[in-house]
């Protein structure tokens, strides 16, 4: 039996990656001094994997996201970035004016770049699996590279055919149909097989092949395209076992048909693949690597429950490996420095570090070792122990009533009130939230935390920065205003700040894409408000001018999905307690006049299960969830927002969350996803179009958002339409922040006298 571990964070104890990757783009450090600094931190994981598990692995290290080092694997490089020249070309497709659309890699709140298939040809460009692997046998560490695998690669990426016309558009499209995706697959597989060939002459002797799409929804058609993959890429003489993570594998019998000598199964996220090995068995001749560790739960794992199971699968299965259920890089890198957790929390729980030393704990445990098995009896006192239990929150959701999930009027006559209250010209511009937090914003932030300054000082300083952004957003013209968000470091983070039940971490960082991290608080507990959260810093921004202002809360669904949860009780039960903690903030942000109210729901795609035949029951209460949140006067406008999320599918569990107004992201994607609100004849609430990349330090110019809402237009009626950046602006710099709100401003005047002239 083995150990195996995959997808360790990246990041480095103390932010390594992150201070690498922001001081290259600065200019502060060399490409050379990157490529050491990054040495280093491949060499630190290759240490810290070989003290717990028995293969390490390798090719995990991305310089900004695994996607994307895929596609210039492959040689995916859309003409619009030019011949290939390394990391120029490396970063202006991450993060450059045109770079490639972004959305959340499965389930998760990781964000991937997609790549863009132009043409059918493919070519091995950039052979980082064997640098990789050269450079680490080099240092003496023999690894297994760990590779995207061809069918969760094209399954994807997105297709790129050039439009008649004009105008030099794309269509850019899932590749759904099946001569276009078997054609694809002949295609990419010859590269694979010599990626893994040229592992093969290093002396590499496994790979893991990655295939998370596997859980998703597949036809049979796919499963066949699957067998002539993976018989071809078998006759490079390498040792290859497919992994599959996030929930169980479509088709089981398919799956571990596939001739491979080695199959990870994930065994936490549901119960289907373990009923599947007890029904159907599982093939001799291969490897189950058995995934018991959660990898995205920072919850200690009941050992004495996992030793069972591996005692049953071993009864069943001939060669058994434990590893973890998916990659660690959901979670922290250690609870080591955690010192102030609620009390009794700390103990039970475990971050990716804490993880491999699980799987290092359950593996002795099961070959006898008997250290190891005193420290499966002593876990077993701390789970037992209740925990976050309140009676009140308890009594609140079994009291909820079917009403409480309407509002009071039905859309329509909502909108007839607001618009009367309100007076707002055609296409309206506001922000999503969000300004630049500035280095000073956040050494205040530390100073008052650290009690270098007092509460005055700080909140005084937070109404100062509050009274600059108001004139600013007036000077420019915009028409519904925002406080900036001064006060908050992220928009989950903030309210969990404020909420009993929920726990956050010092250093608990995990990468949300490029360098970008955020501290996913943790739900241990019953949660409910501890009083007004945000009502002071936006009834003083309001104070400040005539123009609306938005009242700013971050959704339940969101609060959820991008946290971790308690496993003790259903989800649907954790996002209603949630919903009635905002509820109580709504109220009280309408007794202080405040007219708009935001409640940003970023996760609810994200928070979607792989398998449709899931969906009904995750959409009634994550629908639920946020009516019952949003349940206001009809005269309050309730806004949402949504940034980089597949809508066609959805769109019509979105309509259902009775919103007044939803904004959404449309910049990356050249406003296709206008196409899924086309789609749906009915639609009839307001939309504010994402008009510009705000994960981009490009200035937009006029024309181009003029286009992107000209697109929306040749829609939808213009009277549904608002301008707005795609997301927050939190990340960016004033000097970009001014002159691009200017221009969208500008942008939609200009729109305005367009219709004007049409009509």
């Amino acid at each position: 039996m083995k150990a195996i571990a995959f997808g360790y964070p990246k990041l480095g104890e103390k932010r390594e990656f992150k201070r690498l990757l922001e001081d290259f783009w600065k200019g502060k450090i060399t490409e050379e001094e990157l490529h050491a600094g990054m040495r280093d931190l491949n060499l630190q994981r290759a240490r810290l994997y070989s003290e717990f598990v028995d293969l390490i692995p390798s090719n995990e290290l991305s310089y900004y996201d695994f996607m994307l080092d895929t596609a210039l694997m492959v040689g995916c490089v859309p003409s619009r970035f030019g011949e290939y020249k390394g990391m120029e070309t490396y970063f202006e497709m991450a993060r450059g004016k045109n770079a490639l659309e972004m959305t959340k890699w499965f389930n998760t709140n990781y964000h991937y770049l997609v790549p863009e298939i132009e043409g059918e040809d493919f070519r091995l460009l950039v052979n980082k699996p064997l640098e990789d692997f050269s450079f680490f046998k080099e240092k003496g560490f023999l690894t297994v590279p760990h590779i995207i695998g061809p069918f969760t690669f094209l399954r994807l990426s997105k297709a790129l055919r050039r439009k008649e016309g004009d105008l030099p558009l794309y269509e850019i499209g899932r590749i759904e149909e099946k001569d276009t995706f078997e054609r694809l697959v002949a295609k990419i597989t010859p590269v694979y097989l010599e990626v893994l060939k040229t592992l093969k002459d290093a002396g590499c002797e496994r790979v893991h092949l990655e295939e998370p799409a596997l859980v998703m929804d597949t036809e049979p058609w796919h499963w066949d395209l699957l067998e002539e993959v993976y018989r071809e890429l078998s006759g490079s003489g390498l040792y290859i076992a497919v992994f599959t993570y996030y929930d169980s594998v479509s088709d089981y019998r398919r799956f571990v048909s596939l001739p491979v000598s080695g199959l990870h199964l994930d065994l936490v996220s549901n119960r289907e693949n373990l009923e599947n090995i007890r029904k159907y068995g599982f093939p001799e001749d291969k490897e189950l690597i058995a995934g018991l560790i959660n990898g995205r739960q920072p919850w200690r794992a009941d050992l004495k429950e996992k030793l069972k199971v591996l005692e049953d699968l071993s009864k069943a299965v001939k060669n058994v490996s434990v590893s973890n259920s998916c990659p660690l890089y959901h979670l922290p890198v250690t609870v080591e420095p955690e010192d102030d957790l609620p009390h009794g929390l700390k103990e039970r729980l475990s971050f990716a570090k804490e993880k491999l030393k699980e799987l290092k704990v359950l593996k002795e445990a099961f070959l006898g070792n008997e250290e190891a098995l005193k420290e499966v009896k002593k876990l077993e006192s701390v789970l037992k122990v209740p925990f976050g239990e309140n009676p009140e929150v308890r009594r609140r959701i079994t009291s909820l009533k079917e009403e409480d999930f309407r509002r009071e009027l039905p859309y329509k006559e909502r909108a007839r009130i607001q618009k009367e209250i309100m007076r707002l010209p055609i296409l309206p511009t506001t922000t999503i939230g969000s300004f630049p937090q500035t280095e000073e914003v956040r050494k205040m932030r530390t100073a008052y935390r650290t009690g270098k300054i007092s509460e005055k000082e700080y909140r005084d300083f937070i109404k100062k920065r509050i009274e600059e952004v108001i004139a600013f957003q007036e000077e420019i013209g915009l028409d519904v205003l925002v406080h900036g968000e001064f006060e908050r470091t992220d928009m989950v983070e903030f309210f969990a700040f404020k909420m009993d039940g929920i726990a956050t971490t010092k250093h608990g960082w995990v990468l949300s894409y490029g360098s970008r991290v955020y501290r996913p608080p943790i739900i241990y507990g019953d949660v409910s408000r501890k009083g007004p959260m945000t009502l002071e810093e936006i009834t003083y921004a309001q104070s400040l001018t005539d123009k609306p202002v938005k009242g700013m809360l971050t959704g339940p669904v969101t609060i959820l999905n991008w946290s971790y949860y308690r496993e003790d009780v259903p989800k649907r039960e954790i996002a209603y307690q949630i919903a009635l903690a905002l509820l109580d903030e709504v109220k009280d942000l309408e007794r202080a006049g405040i007219k708009v109210i935001q409640i940003d729901e970023p996760a609810f795609r994200e928070g979607v299960p792989l398998k449709r035949r899931d969906w009904p029951e995750y959409f009634d209460w994550a629908v639920k969830a946020f009516r019952l949140c949003s349940r206001a006067k009809p005269e309050t406008q309730i806004h949402t927002h949504m940034c980089y999320s597949e809508f066609n599918d959805i769109i019509e569990y979105i309509y259902q969350m009775d919103f007044d107004v939803i904004s959404i992201e449309a910049s990356r994607s050249k406003g296709e996803i206008i196409s899924a609100f086309e789609r749906f004849k009915s639609w009839d609430r307001q939309i504010g179009i994402g008009v510009y990349d705000i994960h981009s330090p490009a200035v937009p110019a006029k024309e181009e958002i003029k286009e992107v809402v000209r697109r929306a237009m040749r829609v939808l009626p213009v009277d549904l339409l608002w301008v707005n950046p795609d997301c927050g602006l939190k990340t960016r710099r004033w000097e970009e922040v001014r002159p691009s709100l200017k221009n969208m401003v500008d942008a939609a005047r200009e729109l305005r006298e367009e219709v004007g002239v049409r009509a």
